[in-house]
């Protein structure tokens, strides 16, 4: 008998029967797929590249050697009491058995309460399929039985250091953040509908997107945060005018024009942290606080610090002190004609300044009348999970690669905020970048967290050392130029600023080392964290803060009897430096005085990449 003629060689009815999946779906697919592969051949080039050039060495896989050695003392502990392994074991086992059971209920048509639920607050399981899918209701309650069973043998291992403890808790947090089902393409019900949907169209925008920031790393990922094309300092970013009225090799100083006819006779001089760049309080207009300074009637000078190169390996605490914060000091007197300023420092700008107010009452200086300081440390007892990557061992790497090229590359302290907070800062960027292959929205406060700055080798070691690793500071041991700094000596008014969230600069931290200073210290402790706690402008009436009677004793108890209030603290501090001058004098033109103006704000310094 005849074969059908739709079935003879050749015809293309045979063609269809002979190949039933070739869809034009499925053809769509593999052409994708064929471009993820060339997509990846790029990553993988913009990765080996530097290092086949000798611009990027190896890397030395210190980080990691370190998480094996704190995870191994863990380890080490549970081993020498097998008893408690078995006990822990059992316990381990018998969840997964009944979180196995009633998986087999679900998958037989019975309603089955789960044996564990993530954090309401946790955005990773949002997704519907999470919950009502039996397979990947799974895969998240045995992620979180075994990342919660992984805290539970750092907390209960026996006779561990505080630090290793306190290491060994942060590196099992990051090891369990970055292994969960969420952040993978088979084990995650919204990438496979996304993949599905476009054919592996996401995939390939991802494995681009991968290629690119690896290439802006220079063979280091640069995980984008934010549509970078969308800011631009001194265009639609720190554009309060000024002028640029003084310079030298480590500062530029900033003189804001006035926007009131009469303005505060004693002016304020902001130092901003070196570990990053000043324009965090001149962001869009709508969240400056700069500028909100200025229209509150303030004569406002900023510190724009240099970003170090080579040429300034050498300069240490004492430089930043003598040729930063003092000269600026002179600076913004001689043009404003008055004995003394108000300063203020924001975090490490803080810890700079309270330094440098030590200093000065060593040595009888009342150059500053008052210092209000911002998420600042100046005793890192609590100094929280930053101390993580602070021990002779680390700190010694630390200090031979800064040797080597006479700084410290700003991602290195980018990716260790990151680390800090992994499941808001990296995880869902890998996810929505590389997987969904979505580029992220425009936000000018992560725009300024990816702007990083070096750090010159002398000041950072100085700064690692004498304060988290020692806490010179704090026990009355630092010295600076030849003086002995106590911090009791200081008996200048201090406006104390916490932030209730914060990761950087805990506020239990940073309200223990308000107790140190000798004259009155007004404590607020704000709601949010290190940014978005400061960066609070006033018309926006967002979160709230806390104001009491001077710190004492433990945070809970002064939050105990202080009285909150909606919206910033900005007003309680413009009022704080009115009460102590509130004589008012002629607006200020920059570049009217003795230091014509340089250039328009924000100056040179600012625009200089990382």
């Amino acid at each position: 008998m005849s074969a059908p003629p739709g079935d003879a060689p050749g015809s293309a009815p045979g063609a269809e029967a002979a190949h039933p999946f070739l869809t034009p779906e499925v053809e769509q697919f593999a052409s994708n797929m064929a471009r993820l592969w060339e997509e990846s051949g790029k990553a993988v080039t913009a990765y080996l590249r530097p290092r086949e050039e000798g611009a990027r060495k190896p890397t030395d896989g210190a980080q990691v050697a370190d998480i094996a050695r704190t995870l191994g003392q863990v380890a080490e502990r549970w081993l020498a009491d097998p008893g408690r392994v078995a006990e822990a074991q059992r316990a381990f086992t018998g969840d997964f058995l009944s979180l196995w059971a009633g998986t087999m209920k679900r998958l037989s048509g019975e309603e089955v309460e789960p044996t564990i639920k993530p954090d309401p607050k946790d955005p990773r399981f949002k997704d519907p399929e999470w919950t009502e899918h039996p397979v990947f209701d799974f895969l998240r309650q045995a992620y979180l039985h075994a990342s919660r069973w992984a805290d539970r043998m750092v907390e209960e291992a026996e006779d561990l250091d505080p630090h290793t403890r306190h290491k060994a808790a942060f590196y099992v947090k990051l090891l369990s953040n970055a292994a969960s089902p969420s952040n993978f393409l088979p084990t995650n019900p919204e990438l496979i509908r996304e993949t599905l949907a476009s054919k592996g169209e996401n995939l390939v925008r991802g494995m681009q997107m991968l290629a690119e920031d690896i290439d802006a790393g220079k063979g280091d990922l640069r995980i984008r945060q934010t549509d970078r094309t969308g800011f631009e300092v001194g265009r639609n970013l720190a554009v309060t005018p000024g002028k640029v009225v003084f310079r030298n090799d480590l500062f530029e100083l900033i003189q804001y024009a006035p926007a009131t006819e009469m303005v505060r006779t004693r002016p304020v001089l902001i130092v901003p942290p070196w570990i990053n760049k000043f324009y965090v309080l001149d962001l869009t207009p709508e969240k400056s606080m700069i500028r909100w300074a200025v229209e509150q009637g303030l004569t406002v000078f900023c510190v724009s610090w240099v970003n170090p190169d080579a040429r300034h390996a050498g300069l240490s605490f004492d430089h930043y002190m003598r040729d930063g914060i003092l000269k600026a000091v002179d600076v913004a007197r001689e043009i404003c004609g008055t004995d003394q300023v108000d300063a203020v420092g924001y975090c490490v700008g803080g810890t700079l300044l309270a330094v440098t107010l030590a200093y000065m009452a060593a040595a009888g200086d009342s150059r500053v009348a008052s210092a209000t300081l911002l998420t600042t440390q100046v005793d890192f007892t609590h100094a929280g999970d930053l101390k993580v990557f602070v021990d002779e061992a680390q700190v010694a790497a630390v200090e031979a690669k800064m040797a080597e090229a006479g700084y410290l590359e700003g991602a290195s302290m980018a990716n260790a905020f990151n680390m800090i907070r992994s499941n808001d800062m990296i995880f869902p960027y890998l996810v929505n970048n590389y997987l969904k292959g979505k580029a992220p929205f425009p936000f000018d406060l992560l725009y300024w967290n990816s702007d990083a700055t070096r750090m010159p080798a002398a000041n950072h070691s100085f700064y690692l050392r004498g304060c988290y690793l020692n806490n010179d500071l704090a026990r009355g041991r630092m010295e600076i130029l030849g003086e002995l700094l106590d911090l009791k000596k200081v008996t200048v008014p201090v406006y104390e600023l916490a932030t209730k969230e914060d990761h950087i600069a805990p506020a239990r931290s940073v309200f223990l080392g308000a107790q140190l200073f000798g004259g009155p210290v007004r404590f607020v402790l704000a709601g949010s964290g290190h940014i978005a706690g400061v960066v609070n402008p006033p018309a926006k009436m967002k979160y709230q803060h806390w104001v009491g009677e001077e710190p004492k004793g433990e945070l809970e108890h002064w939050l105990d009897h202080a009285e909150e209030k909606p919206g910033s603290w900005w007003p309680d501090w413009r009022a704080w430096l009115a009460a102590m001058d509130a004589t008012m004098v002629a607006a200020r033109v920059p570049g009217d005085g003795p230091y014509p103006g340089i250039e328009d704000a924000p100056g040179s310094y600012v625009k200089v990449k990382a």
